[in-house]
């Protein structure tokens, strides 16, 4: 079973912003990020993953 590797928490300044608190499972707090940049970085990171079977 894996675990989800990020939290985000979203408030009123988050919303203003058009950012996202980010926190990492195993790295913690990692401050506000924009959105956009938040969601670039995960498609960079799935797409460096190694394909998993599936049995």
């Amino acid at each position: 079973m894996q675990k989800v590797p990020y939290m985000l928490v979203l408030g009123d300044r988050e919303m203003e912003a058009r950012a996202v608190a980010v926190r990492h499972r195993e790295e913690g707090d990692k401050g506000a990020v924009a959105l956009e940049e938040f969601v670039g970085s995960l498609w960079k990171e799935l797409a460096e993953q190694e394909p998993k079977t599936q049995d």
